[in-house]
């Protein structure tokens, strides 16, 4: 015969073991943040103590505050994401909020699964880096939850977008590489909304200044250091080699180098190439990687701050935030 079965542990537990108010651990267990070190470490050891396991259900309902926010990216082998959902996911954690990361690939029914599954745990907000369907829309509108949109600025966002231009970073690669003297840019563009407002920016400045077109190659997402092999044997087999090649990611920048290398061509004197992201590999690889930098913390410190302003079924206060992007002139170009 069993023996009786343990009391779940209470509030009232932690409480008394702590030596503080009933009050004071639910301060704690809603945001660390706002109670004393000291009390924070008791009530801590006590939680750890007694196996108390709070309810943040049963709290967020009470308090329209579920404190979960989905982040939600296509994936996360070479992406340049990381950074920015990294430091996301340190600040939120932080803050005593729990994350909830999915990965939807290029999938529109596993996007609109996860965004359905975010909902349904009546998350705060969702932030997102993928296209928004019909189908999204449809949902997100209805849910008092804020969508945020990152590493882009649609005209119109559902919720509020913290990014910047990418047919500006387009456009800005072509006039760095025309004040470098190359003339012959051969274009690799990934199959994604993204990349293709950045080779659109790019080749409109191009063309505008009396140039011929670029050469152009396409690769699936998310761009990778494996399909540089490819790519490299299409511009060997041009009529004109290219004298620089523009890449949708640091990681296929850093493959065309390594290719063009054990070709015994030189870089940049034969082959100049140009990254995107400035992902550590851009300054680490030899030779460094010329790369766009887009400031990843600051875009979550920018989400970070409209999540912890927001009511819910009210706009967000911003419904822009450009942080902008920043050429990084290195050895490769």
């Amino acid at each position: 015969m069993s023996g009786p079965i343990d009391k779940t542990p209470t509030l009232d537990d932690v409480a008394l073991m702590a030596g503080v108010s009933t009050a004071t651990v639910s301060r704690f267990v809603n945001n660390p943040e706002v109670v004393a070190k000291g009390t924070a470490e008791r009530i801590r050891a006590a939680i750890a103590a007694t196996g108390y396991i709070p309810n943040l259900l049963a709290g967020g309902l009470a308090s329209s505050r579920s404190k979960m926010v989905a982040v939600l990216i296509p994936y996360l082998t070479e992406s340049i994401f990381n950074d920015t959902i990294q430091a996301m996911v340190e600040e939120l954690s932080a803050a005593g909020t729990t994350v909830m990361l999915g990965l939807t690939g290029v999938s529109e029914k596993r996007t609109e699964d996860l965004i359905r599954a975010a909902l349904s745990r009546r998350v705060d907000a969702i932030i997102f880096t993928g296209p928004v369907t019909p189908q999204v829309d449809a949902m997100v509108r209805r849910s008092p939850a804020l969508f945020i949109q990152v590493w882009d600025l649609p005209e119109d966002p559902i919720g509020m977008a913290v990014g910047f231009s990418h047919h500006a970073a387009g456009r800005d690669i072509a006039r760095f590489l025309m004040s470098r003297g190359y003339r012959r840019p051969h274009v690799v563009t990934a199959e994604g909304a993204r990349a293709n407002m950045r080779r659109a920016g790019f080749v409109e400045e191009w063309q505008a200044t009396g140039h011929e077109p670029p050469s152009e190659s396409a690769v699936q997402v998310p761009s990778s250091f494996g399909h540089a092999r490819r790519i490299f044997a299409e511009i060997r087999r041009l009529p004109d080699m290219p004298d620089v090649v523009v890449c949708g990611s640091d990681y296929l920048a850093q493959g065309v180098i390594v290719e063009a290398l054990a070709a015994g061509l030189r870089v940049p004197e034969d082959l100049a190439v140009v990254g995107f992201g400035n992902s550590s590999i851009a300054g680490e690889m030899r030779p460094t990687i010329t790369s766009v930098e887009v400031d990843g913390a600051r875009i979550a410190r920018e989400a970070i701050a409209a999540i912890r302003k927001h009511r819910p079924n009210q706009p967000p206060a911003e419904r822009w935030v450009d942080v902008g992007f920043r050429l990084v002139a290195r050895e490769s170009a």
